[in-house]
Formats: structure tokens, sequence, C-alpha cells
């Protein structure tokens, strides 16, 4: 077992990735497990798979499970669907002290830790992600979030949880697509301040997809071992530093927008693709080379992922996309700040972009 921990300042708690970690939930979430009645937030895909296998580990250590069941999606990251499982988690009587569980990928981390963010002004939560993108990210760090009509994750809060479980059967369950998805975030750790693991990826990323277990630890938990670093450094983005897990995510948010936020575009995928046009907008300004640009597109492309705009046969031009960026909650004073790249491992904060010059980009690249 791997066992990464997230040091900020004064707590700490822990990341444990192996195989088997949900059929001994009650031992390895045991101290967080104050009652007999767990409450337990997932959704319909998930409790299809992982429900009795729960409520077994549950009772064999004098437990039972409470169970609020979610349609799958970014639909359940609402207003409704916070107002839904806050009264549903006020009914089960969760009080402060308490703990609730987040079972499954970064929609039911992101609604669970919301929702215990609010919860009485602020009650605990156990991510179990199930989804290789929750993982290595979303169930790391604290963000939490719904989405608006004005746009994904502008109304949350930073919620640590108190433990996460990294359950690497649980991707056993996952679709390739949503396995390639999760596989976006992996490189993005390379792209964004780790050469030599991108390198590694470059040739390792095929067995890291085919789910062979060493390959598949030891992706998720340096994944996981860089995220902690850099959050702990900026639990809540105010130095730059956590800004850096960006990386593709202003393009790639754009895009979903556009797309309406469906599975037409997931979320890895959009990432993805914004990793490679911020590459290729960073080579654009002379700050990397063309070759290093593409070598970027190559990662995407190899693990299976978009890596082209145009192939998106998006109806619109630049500018809509570029006017999408306006709702994005890292705004500040007008402007936007892009994550780019002066070399592969080497992203930095750019707050010198003017969105009109993105706009002519992306025109660029939709013809490409």
């Amino acid at each position: 077992m791997a066992m990464i921990p997230v040091a900020l300042a004064g707590r700490e708690y822990e990341v444990r990735i192996a195989r088997g970690l949900i059929d001994q939930i009650g031992e390895e979430a045991g101290a967080f497990l104050r009652k007999k009645r767990v409450p337990l937030v997932t959704d319909t895909n998930v409790a299809a798979f992982w429900r009795r296998a729960v409520e077994d580990a549950l009772d064999a250590s004098g437990h039972e499970a409470s169970w609020h069941v979610v349609s799958p999606g970014e639909g359940a990251k609402s207003w409704h669907g916070l107002e839904s499982l806050t009264d549903w988690l006020l009914a089960e009587g969760v009080e402060r002290g308490d703990h609730v569980i987040a079972l499954g990928g970064g929609v039911v981390g992101d609604l669970t830790g919301f929702a215990c963010s609010i919860l009485k002004r602020g009650c605990g939560f156990v991510q179990i992600p199930t989804t290789l993108l929750a993982q290595v990210d979303s169930s790391v760090g604290g963000k939490t979030a719904i989405n608006t009509g004005a746009g994904k994750n502008l109304i949350g809060a930073f919620h640590q949880p108190s433990l996460v479980l990294a359950d690497l059967s649980a991707l056993e369950t996952l679709p390739a697509r949503e396995m390639r998805a999760g596989y976006a975030e992996v490189l993005k750790y390379g792209v964004l301040g780790d050469a030599e693991f991108f390198a590694w990826l470059e040739s390792m990323g095929p067995r890291v997809l085919a789910r062979e277990p060493e390959a598949l630890e030891m992706a998720v938990a340096r994944s996981v071992a860089a995220k902690a670093r850099i959050v702990a450094k900026d639990e809540r983005e105010t130095t730059g530093a956590r800004a850096l897990l960006n990386l593709g995510h202003t393009f790639g948010h754009a895009l979903e927008a556009e797309t309406g936020f469906s599975d037409t575009l997931l979320h890895g995928e959009a990432v993805a693709l914004g990793m490679v046009l911020a590459a290729r907008y960073s080579a654009r300004r002379g700050e990397i080379s063309k070759d290093e640009a593409e070598r970027v597109a190559r990662a995407v492309s190899g693990g299976g992922l978009p890596s082209e705009l145009a192939g998106l046969s998006l109806k619109c031009d630049g500018q809509k996309l570029a006017n999408h960026m306006l709702h994005d909650k890292k705004m500040d004073a007008g402007t936007l700040p892009f994550i780019l790249l002066r070399g592969i491992g080497d992203a930095y904060l750019a707050k010198d972009v003017e969105l009109a010059d993105i706009a002519a980009f992306l025109d660029e690249q939709l013809l490409a």
C-alpha cells in the first residue's frame, strides 16, 4: 500500500492507495465512523458495482450503511442536488463530529464535500474515489463545488477530507473512455512539473491504461504525491503555486461550456486538449519549441485522448470560446491568468495574456 500524507497547516490527512480498500472500509475508515449508521453518497453506476461490497464490509465492522444515490453526470452538481443532499443529511441526524462517505467519481466527491462544508457550518467526510480522475485529482486537495448556469464549479468551498481511500480495484469496472479521461490528469503532473515522470509515461502509459497493477499504482501514487506537495504549499490558491494544477483547465472549461458540459466531451478529455492548446500557445509565444509542444500532443493522442481542436467539429469561432473564459473563477480584476509552459515539467502562471490573442490563436487551431 502507498500512503501519501497531505500536510496542511495545523493538520494532516492521508491518501491510501492499494487494491481491496473498499472491502476493508470498516477497518480503514473506522476512526471516523462514530455511529452505527454510516451515511454514504454515491451514484447509480457506482452503486451497481460496489453497494453490496460496501454494505458487507461495514456490516462486518458493526456498522450499517445508509445511502443517498444520485444520478451520474455533472447534472447532480446543482442547487437542486445540493438541497436534496443536505436535506437528507439533516434527516439522517448528521452532526458536526460525524463523517459522510463519498463513494464515486469527481461529481460525487465535489457535491458531497460541498454539502459537508456547509452542513451545520462544517462536518467531516471521507473520500473513496472510484475513477482514475478522482483518485489522482479531485479527491485530494479540498476543492468542492457545484455548477450553475454561469459555469462550472463557481459555487463552492475549500473543505479537506479526513481520509482518502484510493482503491485500485475500483478501476477494474471503469469504462475505457473514463480511464483515458483520468489518464489526462496523470499526464498533467508530468507536463506541469515532472519531466522525468512525463518521460516515464511516454513509455509506460499503455501499461497504466491497461491497468497493469505495478504501473497503475506507480502512476496514481506519483500523481497524488505531486498534488499533495502543491496543495501543502498553497492550500487556498493564494500564492500561485496551486494555480499550476489548472494547466489545461482554462481552455478545457471553455470547451466543456461550448459542448454543454455533456458526455460529448468529458472533463478529462477537455483537460487533455487544453494541455495541448496551452503547449501550442506557449510555442506561439516563443516560450517552448514547437517540437516540445508536439511532444505533449503526441503523449495526449497516444493516450487515446483528443489532441486537435478541429477534430471536435465545434460550431463556433475562437472569440466565442474566449468569451466562455470570462466566467472563469480565476478572473481577477478583469484579467485571466493562464498556465503556460517554459518547457515540459516547467509550467508557470502567465498574467499578461490578452483574450483577443487567445481568440485569434483558437481560430488558427479550429482551422488546422
